[in-house]
């Protein structure tokens, strides 16, 4: 190449899927500040909206048209807002529209960062920022969410039902791997593994006998073992004495939920569903659900939308960007423009102009 040629700009195209309650609120305000950093950074950005909701499955039987997930192909990520309605069950809307995504695309490694940000509060005592700093990996594919069973004889008193958890080699080896090389690369290199062995006498105990498999291949990971149940506790009373924790489906999705709110808020915290393989597009979403209790009133904290925004641009290799993007949302929250989840007065607009305006400050004083 001469010295003098000038690299293509990398252009990234964004599947958007706004959704149900706050999820077009808060997707909206993630594209204004993704088309923010994108506007001074050296990639450009591109945007589909795919009109996926539960009122879309009202008016069609289907929260994905025919031929739906062949056109999210296309796309280099998915930006997903929240699903769930009112009107619809929620085992159908989850079942209809999430992980009618993640299960065929193989987005096996569910990866959820917590950490207490700048401005916000735990409700831990004496915990302040550096105390709470974990990656949660959850097993993303089967487990408990496998969505093996059924019902017979209903409305009879023998009436029965069985909610089958499947655990294959393949997929929990395939996640542990991955939840291993995400602990290596941290700081600490400290993995915790948690299941529920001492009463889930199959499955569990597999996991248990494949983490040590896989933990001899990263020596240089220090590992511990966790009874889910003890580990609320741990948590709770030694944060600082976690870093990376690997669990499965059910395991994770709850423990994750309690990490968001040690760390001050739900409404901050991010999701990615990841085929590390590549082979398919991954989906970033916030993880604080749809919350039709405030949908349409123009407060939802947007704070979780930006750091899955920042995770999705590193997942893609802009690792500066992310990192700019989480720094300057970190630098508004300091200054006390928060939601009212994190007791502030700010509305969704104002976190999210706040947030532009940062960018774009610190953009010209870098110049």
């Amino acid at each position: 190449m001469s010295p003098h040629a000038v690299s293509e700009t990398s252009t990234y195209s964004i599947a958007c899927i706004p959704a149900d309650g706050i999820g077009p609120e808060v997707v909206d305000a993630g594209v204004e500040v993704l088309k923010t950093i994108s506007s001074v950074s050296d990639f450009k950005l591109t945007f589909e909206n795919y009109d996926w909701s539960s009122d879309t499955y009202l008016a069609t039987g289907k929260y994905i048209p025919d031929g739906g997930l062949e056109s999210l192909k296309k796309h280099d990520a998915i930006l997903f807002g929240a699903v769930g309605a009112p009107s619809v069950p929620d085992h159908i809307s989850l079942w209809g529209l999430r992980l009618a995504i993640c299960q065929p695309f193989q987005q096996f490694a569910n990866v959820r960062p917590t950490r207490i940000l700048q401005g916000t509060q735990s409700p831990l005592r004496n915990a302040s920022t550096g105390d709470l700093d974990w990656v949660i990996v959850r097993e993303n594919s089967e487990g408990e969410y496998a969505g093996q069973g059924g019902r017979s004889h209903r409305g009879l008193p023998w009436e029965t039902s069985t909610e089958v958890s499947i655990f294959t080699r393949h997929c929990v080896e395939r996640l542990l791997r991955f939840a291993f090389e995400t602990a290596q690369k941290r700081p600490k290199k400290h993995i915790t593994v948690v299941t529920k062995s001492n009463a889930q006498r199959n499955g569990m105990v597999m996991w248990d006998e494949i983490a040590l498999e896989v933990a001899k291949e990263f020596p240089d990971v220090k590992v511990d073992k966790m009874l889910v149940d003890a580990m609320t506790c741990r948590m709770v009373l030694q944060p600082n004495s976690l870093d990376t924790i690997v669990a499965t489906n059910l395991h994770a999705d709850i423990l994750s939920d309690l990490a968001a709110a040690l760390a001050g808020s739900i409404g901050i915290a991010p999701t990615s569903n990841l085929d590390p393989t590549r082979q398919n597009p991954s989906m970033f979403e916030p993880i604080h659900g749809s919350a039709f209790n405030i949908a349409g009133k123009g407060v939802a904290n947007p704070v979780g939308t930006f750091w899955t925004a920042a995770e999705m641009l590193r997942w893609l290799g802009e690792e500066a960007a992310a990192d700019r993007l989480l720094e300057c949302v970190e630098t508004v929250c300091g200054r006390g423009v928060l939601t009212a989840d994190l007791g502030g007065k700010a509305n969704t607009k104002e976190v999210t102009d706040a947030v532009c305006e940062e960018i774009r400050t610190q953009a010209k004083s870098k110049a």
